[in-house]
């Protein structure tokens, strides 16, 4: 498979956001890709309200993408929000990936894992989904994630039995010591846990110094590329980059007969309750 991995920087307009992934698909497209991946927060960046600019799936923003996607005959994967009911008195929001196929249809998964961590708590704002999703590219089986989701790898074990063959990972990672080994890092286990090739693809490191040492993850670059033995295929630096990359997924099935750690799985038995008298 030919996919393209869009690090791109994106403000707080969604509309020349929009802009940015019509580009960056054109680009892609162009160069014979069949999946382009956008990073999370694509529509609107970190560290505003989002709220105010989440849309539905048939909403003009999403129904912009498709037709991107249409236009160019490639499947897009691009972070957006879409609304949520509120809780506790607070507007909410679900931290959404946007499928737009090839065909202009709409698919969507919403983030799993929520950032509260690092003094962040998207929690507060975002609804957390609950259904790991898989797509099909091309005749193979996509899975996908959401940035902090990578710290988890029961969520790409469960993509994996699913048939995923590649999992994509759009981010917008959060700056801060050691932050970035970490990201490799955790792309590489998951790709090892799943024995699937990993696209983790965030967002460039902003230009505006005051974005880029916001409290917000509003993303570091470093989007990488590993494969099912856990190799780096690609690794990007901080600053915007569009790559495209041919993708041999044979290798996902001679890492699962080789490595085996899907089939040698053997469930943890139940812990016994402490009863007290």
């Amino acid at each position: 498979m030919r996919i393209a991995m869009a690090q791109v920087s994106t403000g707080t307009d969604p509309h020349a956001n929009l802009d940015i992934v019509a580009g960056r698909t054109r680009q892609a497209a162009e160069s014979g890709a069949e999946l382009v991946v956008f990073p999370e927060a694509t529509m609107c960046r970190f560290g505003v309200p989002l709220a105010p600019v989440a849309e539905p799936l048939d909403g003009p923003w999403a129904t912009s993408v498709c037709a991107i996607a249409a236009e160019a005959a490639t499947t897009v994967v691009v972070g957006m929000f879409t609304p949520a009911d509120a809780a506790n008195g607070r507007a909410r929001v679900r931290n959404t990936l946007l499928v737009a196929g090839p065909d202009g249809s709409a698919t969507s998964y919403d983030k799993i894992h929520l950032y509260d961590a690092y003094g962040f708590r998207e929690s507060d704002t975002v609804a957390a989904g609950s259904a790991p999703t898989t797509i099909s590219v091309a005749g193979h089986t996509v899975g996908l994630a959401t940035c902090y989701d990578i710290r988890f790898p029961e969520l790409f074990t469960a993509l994996a039995d699913d048939g995923a063959e590649l999992i994509v990972v759009p981010a917008s990672w959060g700056a801060g010591p050691g932050k970035r080994r970490q990201w490799r890092v955790l792309a590489q286990a998951r790709a090892l846990d799943s024995s699937t090739v990993v696209a983790a693809v965030g967002q460039a490191l902003p230009d505006d110094p005051a974005t880029a040492t916001s409290s917000a993850p509003t993303g570091i670059g470093n989007s990488v590329l590993v494969d099912p033995f856990g190799e780096l295929m690609a690794e990007y630096g901080e600053h915007e980059h569009l790559g495209v990359h041919d993708v041999d997924l044979e290798r996902v099935e001679a890492a699962r007969a080789a490595i085996g750690v899907l089939a040698n799985r053997r469930l943890a038995p139940a812990r016994a309750g402490v009863v007290t008298a």
